[in-house]
């Protein structure tokens, strides 16, 4: 390694060539002046300093030589070049092969390197945090109206506090009714996210008192295509949710997703005097002050939690809730960051095994070319000469690789947004000037791992007995067949890894697909109605929508059954409620317990065909003006009363001790509301003694979901064309959408898998190939000697899955050591799964028998007799 080491810096630097050119001028300028001694008599120092001066001096040559070998260096650069790409063109079969695999292995990476950065890398300013409620590590809630009102007073950290409320509403511009994304955000929103306004005006203070007229801020797109331009859409109206809100400004172009929303409306939010500390669901952000740190922020608000507290005591009793401060980049992008992260390992692999492939077919190459490369070593190449024109070959290789690895990079970037997980800003993923030069950065790396070869070739004799011994004696050397074995195992010790990683993902996909969601989900059409504040503002307007809209549903051909939910199962939309079981009550300053809480109507269990197992739901008596009363799931009955019945149970609701107490009169079967790999338990409440202004409308019919979407949306736009009903889809596609996330990450994941195993399969084949032709003479004795076939085909087998077994058991235990970081990612299968593990390794090891048979059968089929011929 030393030796190769000195190769190289004299490869970058010239220094041994600088000091042959100066030796040797030395050496013309000595004789120079023994002969003006010898000729002239001068003395000698006379005569050094006259043959200096007739060959222009010293130092002007040094540097004339400089010069040259400057200029030198370039040509000869360019001329490895040309020579590379001839020699190249001269063997299309192994550029086109060495080419693909390394455009494969470049342009993965490069795609995913463009997610990552839209990701991870570039979320937003790093001095922002989104600040939460958080009672333990794991367990972390937006604020309410108190909070956010108390950091904005109280907190010394922060240039700007504001908060956001994001939710669908009805908007109309002219034209119809639409859903659209809103935030609901505060003038100090903006502000701590440097969000600029190109036109008009953002918002101040004045806009977030109640009953001040509604303003909003919409984005330059938006502008363009609802508005009609930006200089028209200043001044016009948009209501929202009923009601009219005259726009004043337009956002930078840069604004599309701002604090992890991502909307073109942003209504001013107006936020009433609080009665209580709850309820919670702003998102609160803030721009820290210069010089202060996270750390320093969380002191400070623990201080103004510990403030509060005692004042909305009454109503939240949970004294370990403390406001946290938490960076924008881990608010946003959640648990999508570790799955990035082993996504990114895994091309990553890809990427290794793509080089070790190339390296592989490469020192092939080398080993047929030992007779020019000793020819060029006879005639006076130095090694360093040598080895910089196969580096230049690799690198000319690994160039065109990764230009073409660059366009792949393109099509992976659309690809992956287009079929890839959800996440946010996945969207604004290109292929930009960073993505480009860390592509060139990747093929750099790709073209000097695979041209070192050479390097390892040119130590010892090799080279020198190459002229005399050929290529078969070099190219089947110990060294040579060690070092392509060790390629090999390596392929195989990489690609386990990443075939146990989709295994794992897989097996947990397959387990979720099987839970039971608690619902009939066959056939059920789910649309959801959020009913316009302006038109609706309260619960009585709101029940009486409801009124007329239902029996309408229920009269509809073909409907069986009818019925209001506010949350869609499997996946809760956040409507959880926190309580307090009088018979077994928290105690002082500990936080409450907290379930799904949806509200209901009392046809809703047989519309889904959940079951009732003991009491009974909701009624027509269970109106406002009645006893509060509430059914809950079997999980939930189970943990909180294992010991008996909870029929006739009494709780307190939200952390209302002074309203009256909460009736448990009803136990149904279990539903899932927090995703399908997420616990049972739920409590419902009726809708008629709830307050809610969105719902879906849950309709079970005889005939197929899809076909009633229309009929259904008809009934409802009799009572209030005004409505927006576009998100309507029968229940199925809803479960099924609900696990697609898990879903694209196998997909992509197995993807991946499968190149390195066929790029693993590749490489051994190859391997193997080059070994029956580098043992055909050999082969051919041993067949002309009575070997049978069979005998031929296990030999060389048993080589070949020598490797592939060391490489696979390397593999196993990196697998065992890597599986802890997908634990996060799996549902009901572990890490160390034996069964997928074994499962995966049977793969491997069978698609390398069959990569390992095919030039077996090869070797059996070499005729002795020509082989015998062989030189």
């Amino acid at each position: 390694m030393q030796r190769i080491a000195r190769w190289f810096r004299a490869l970058v630097s010239g220094a041994t060539i600088d000091h042959e050119l100066d030796e040797e001028m030395r050496l013309h300028i000595q004789m120079e002046a023994e002969d003006l001694v010898r000729t002239r008599g001068l003395d000698p120092e006379e005569a050094r300093r006259q043959a200096a001066i007739a060959f222009g001096g010293l130092e002007r040559h040094k540097e004339a030589h400089r010069d040259a070998r400057g200029v030198r260096w370039v040509e000869g650069f360019t001329q490895d070049v040309r020579y590379a790409a001839r020699s190249l063109r001269r063997n299309p079969g192994f550029s086109l092969a060495a080419v693909l695999v390394l455009a494969l292995g470049i342009g993965a990476t490069t795609a995913v390197f463009s997610a990552v950065d839209a990701v991870l890398i570039d979320p937003g300013a790093r001095d922002v945090v989104v600040i939460y409620e958080q009672n333990s590590p794991t367990n972390r809630w937006t604020l309410s109206t108190v909070d956010y009102r108390a950091v904005e007073a109280q907190s010394q950290s922060f240039t700007a506090v504001g908060a956001v409320r994001h939710r669908e509403v009805s908007l109309f511009a002219g034209g119809d009714a639409k859903r659209v994304v809103t935030g609901f955000a505060t003038a100090g929103f903006f502000r701590a996210l440097n969000a600029s306004i190109v036109r008009g005006r953002g918002f101040d203070r004045s806009d977030e008192r109640v009953g001040a007229a509604p303003v909003v801020l919409v984005g330059q797109a938006f502008a363009q295509r609802e508005l009609g331009g930006e200089a028209s859409a200043l001044g016009r109206s948009l209501v929202i949710d009923g009601i009219s809100h005259t726009v004043v400004g337009i956002l930078s172009p840069n604004a599309k997703e701002l604090a992890g929303i991502r909307a073109q409306v942003w209504p001013v939010l107006q936020l009433a005097q609080p009665t209580r500390r709850g309820p919670f669901g702003l998102r609160v952000v803030g721009r820290l002050k210069p010089g202060v740190t996270l750390e320093e922020a969380r002191r400070d608000l623990r201080q103004v939690s510990d403030a509060i507290f005692p004042i909305w005591q009454a109503g939240f009793q949970d004294s370990t809730a403390k406001l946290t401060p938490v960076p924008q980049r881990e608010a946003i992008i959640g648990g999508a960051g570790r799955m990035l992260g082993i996504f990114s390992g895994a091309v990553g692999l890809v990427l290794l095994i793509a080089v070790a492939n190339v390296a592989g077919l490469m020192l092939v190459r080398i080993s047929r070319r030992w007779r020019e490369i000793s020819l060029r070593t006879v005639l006076g190449a130095t090694r360093a000469r040598v080895v910089r024109l196969l580096v230049t070959e690799s690198v000319v290789l690994a160039a065109v690789g990764g230009g073409l690895g660059i366009g792949f990079g393109v099509l992976g970037v659309r690809l992956f947004a287009a079929i890839g997980p959800r996440m946010p800003r996945i969207g604004e993923a290109h292929l930009d000037a960073r993505a480009a030069l860390f592509a060139a950065a990747v093929t750099l790396f790709s073209g000097i791992v695979v041209g070192i070869l050479p390097v390892v070739l040119l130590q010892g004799r090799e080279a020198a007995r190459g002229l005399n011994e050929g290529a078969r004696t070099v190219g089947g050397s110990r060294r040579t067949r060690t070092l392509r074995a060790a390629f090999v195992v390596a392929e195989f010790a990489l690609a386990l890894p990443l075939l146990a990683a989709a295994g794992l993902l897989m097996n947990s996909f397959l387990r979720l697909q099987r839970v039971d969601p608690g619902f009939d989900p066959r056939p059920v059409l789910a649309i959801n109605v959020e009913l316009p504040s302006g038109t609706y503002p309260n619960d009585s307007a709101i029940a009486k929508y409801w009124a007329i809209a239902l029996p309408r549903v229920r009269n509809v051909p073909g409907v069986i059954e009818a019925s209001l939910g506010t949350d869609l199962p499997p996946d809760n939309d956040g409507n959880s409620n926190n309580f307090d079981l009088v018979d077994h009550p928290v105690g002082a300053g500990n936080a409450e317990p907290t379930s799904p809480w949806p509200s209901v109507s009392g046809e809703f269990f047989a519309t889904l065909r959940v079951p009732l197992l003991e009491g009974r739901t909701f009624t027509v008596g269970d109106s406002a003006d009645a006893p509060p009363v509430l059914v809950v799931s079997r999980s939930w009955a189970r943990h909180y009363f294992p010991e008996g019945s909870v029929i006739g149970r009494r709780l307190v609701s939200g952390g209302c001790y002074q309203c009256p107490l909460t009736t448990i009169v009803g136990v149904v079967g279990d539903v899932k509301y927090m995703g399908l790999d997420g616990a049972s338990d739920a409590a419902y409440e009726p809708v008629t003694q709830a307050s809610f202004r969105g719902a879906y409308v849950f309709v079970r019919t005889d005939r197929p979901a899809a076909q009633m979407i229309g009929p259904v949306r008809e009934a409802l736009r009799s009572v209030d064309p005004g409505v927006p009903l576009d998100d309507a889809a029968p229940m199925e596609e809803r479960l099924y959408d609900a696990i697609t996330q898990p879903r694209h990450w196998v997909m992509l994941l197995s993807g991946f898998a499968a190149a390195a195993l066929a790029l693993a399969a590749v490489g051994i084949f190859g391997l193997l190939t080059y070994t029956v032709n580098a043992r055909r003479r050999e082969i051919g004795v041993r067949m002309a000697l009575g070997e049978q076939q069979s005998s031929v085909v296990a030999m060389v087998v048993r080589r070949g899955m020598g490797h592939a077994v060391a490489g696979a058991a390397i593999g196993l235990a990196a697998a065992l050591v890597a599986g802890r970081w997908l634990a996060s990612a799996l549902f009901d299968v572990s890490p160390a799964d034996p069964a997928t593990l074994l499962v995966v390794t049977a793969i491997l090891l069978g698609v390398a028998f069959l990569a390992c048979w095919l030039p077996a059968r090869r070797a059996a089929s070499i005729d002795a007799a020509e082989a015998l011929r062989l030189d």
